[in-house]
C-alpha cells in the first residue's frame, strides 16, 4: 500500500458501538456512555476521521438476551445489535457497578457473544456507582473480562460516582478530564488501525469461521 492509500484509510469514517447496561430510563450509565461517545468523536475528528456511532441499551435486549442464554439462537432483534457491535471499529462498554462488579446484564450480554468475536477491537470501559469505593471494579472485574475475550481495552477506564454528576465544579472537572483521557486513547488506537472492511454488519458470515453455526455465536453449545 502506498503511502497515498494508507493515509485515505487512516481518514476513512469508522463505526464505534457503544453499549450501555444501564437499567433505569434516564440512566447515568447512558450519561456516561454519551459523555464518552461525545468526547471520542471529538477526537477522531481532531484527526480527520469521521465516525458513526450506535449506540444501544442492553435492557432494550434483556428478554432477548435471556431466550439466547436459554436456547442458544438469538432473536432477530438481538442478532442485528449483536452483529453491530463486533463489527464495528471500537466498543465503548458502560455498566453499573452492582455488588462490588458488572451487572448481570452486563454479564449475560458477554455470555452471548463468541469468545473470539472481539479479538483484536479496541474498547474503552465505564463504569458507574453510588460510591467511589466501587471505582477498582474497572480493574479487578471488568478488565479481566475484556482480555479473556482477547479485546484490547484502552489503558484509561472511566468510573462516575454519584458525586461526580453533582454541581460542584471540584467534582465535575476530574470526570471530564478522564473522559478526554479515555476518548484519545480509544481514539489513538482507532486511528492507528485499518477500517473495519466495509460490509453488511448484519450478515454473520462477515465474521464467523467457516462451518461455525451462528448459534454457536450467540449462545454457546445445545446441552451447556
Amino acid at each position: 500500500m502506498t503511502s497515498g492509500a494508507g493515509a485515505a484509510a487512516s481518514r476513512a469514517a469508522r463505526r464505534v458501538a457503544v453499549v450501555s447496561a444501564g437499567l433505569s430510563n434516564p440512566s447515568s450509565t447512558r450519561l456516561l456512555a454519551d459523555r464518552l461517545a461525545s468526547a471520542t468523536v471529538k477526537e477522531l475528528a481532531a484527526r480527520d476521521i469521521a465516525a458513526e456511532v450506535d449506540v444501544f441499551e442492553l435492557r432494550d435486549y434483556a428478554h432477548d438476551i435471556t431466550n439466547n442464554l436459554l436456547t442458544g439462537f438469538a432473536p432477530p432483534a438481538l442478532e442485528s445489535m449483536v452483529n453491530a457491535v463486533v463489527s464495528a471499529d471500537a466498543v465503548i462498554a458502560v455498566t453499573p457497578i452492582f455488588s462490588t462488579s458488572y451487572s448481570g446484564l452486563f454479564k449475560s450480554f458477554i455470555d452471548v457473544l463468541d469468545p473470539d468475536a472481539l479479538t483484536g477491537k479496541p474498547v474503552l470501559i465505564g463504569a458507574n456507582a453510588g460510591t467511589a469505593r466501587h471505582s477498582l471494579a474497572i480493574d479487578y472485574a471488568i478488565r479481566p473480562l475484556f482480555t479473556y475475550l482477547h479485546a484490547e481495552p484502552v489503558s484509561t477506564g472511566v468510573f462516575a460516582a454519584s458525586s461526580d454528576w453533582g454541581a460542584a465544579g471540584d467534582q465535575v472537572a476530574p470526570l471530564g478530564e478522564r473522559v478526554d483521557r479515555g476518548a484519545r486513547e480509544l481514539a489513538d488506537a482507532i486511528a492507528r488501525r485499518e477500517p473495519a472492511r466495509n460490509e453488511d454488519p448484519f450478515d454473520p458470515a462477515n465474521y464467523l469461521g467457516e462451518g461455525r453455526s451462528f448459534g454457536h455465536l450467540l449462545g454457546g453449545l445445545a446441552g451447556e
